[in-house]
């Protein structure tokens, strides 16, 4: 059966997320517009959705092929992406390889420095009250992980996540220095990755002089984000 578009069910930041006429898929359309600091900054360039969805779709692909259970089925066209429904657990994971942005700010740790081990972070997804830091223990308290085995999967599955995408970029002249991901339960209860990894939510720093390539670019006013989304595509094609 051909999967069709059907009506919005819902539409965030980057994304908007449809109705199909198969009840256990969605597709998600990936918007060119950008956000910074909660949204408190705005803006739209033309093209960058296409280019989240093309390189998400790519980095989606890989890691299927290395074990990592997610929602990805397949890319539909340079904005659309089919995925599996799940229901997305409120939850930010932050992986982080080395120092930078709120973390540099929020501990005084100097930016740049490169971490003695992986950071694995978690944020309550709620804009209302900014999105704040929370611990294993808040995560039970307020009924996001009601048990140990599913918050150490979900850090274990973060580690694994990193080491796969540091060797991958690390092969395409491109250093990760930290990322967000999401995960969801699908239709059996399973907890798999959801969302996207992109530029938009990673941290991508040329290898040999440092150059942001990623949403810093909009967040620090450095230029024109569509121009590096499109050379980590070029890399990573």
């Amino acid at each position: 059966m051909e999967v069709e578009k059907k009506e919005l069910l819902y539409e965030g930041k980057g994304k908007k997320l449809y109705k199909t006429n198969n009840e256990d898929f969605v597709i998600a359309e990936f918007k060119d517009d950008l956000t910074a600091f909660n949204a408190q900054k705005k803006g739209t360039e033309y093209g960058k959705g296409s280019l989240n969805c093309q390189i998400s779709s790519l980095i989606f692909e890989l890691l299927n092929k290395k074990g990592i259970k997610n929602h990805f089925i397949k890319q539909i066209d340079d904005n659309n992406m089919l995925c599996k429904k799940v229901k997305i657990i409120p939850l930010e994971v932050v992986v982080r390889n080395i120092s930078t942005g709120s973390l540099s700010k929020r501990l005084g740790i100097r930016d740049g420095l490169k971490l003695p081990f992986t950071l694995v972070e978690l944020y309550y997804k709620n804009d209302e009250l900014g999105d704040p830091i929370i611990n294993d223990e808040h995560c039970k308290i307020m009924d996001i992980l009601d048990n140990d085995d599913d918050i150490n999967y979900i850090k274990d599955t973060a580690r694994q996540i990193n080491n796969i995408l540091i060797d991958f970029f690390d092969s395409k002249n491109v250093t990760l220095v930290d990322f967000k991901i999401e995960f969801g339960r699908d239709i059996y209860n399973n907890i798999i990755l959801a969302d996207e990894i992109s530029p938009d939510s990673c941290r991508l720093w040329d290898k040999e002089n440092n150059k942001k390539m990623d949403k810093d670019i909009f967040r620090e006013n450095l230029g024109n984000v569509v121009d590096a989304y499109q050379e980590i595509l070029s890399r990573i094609k």
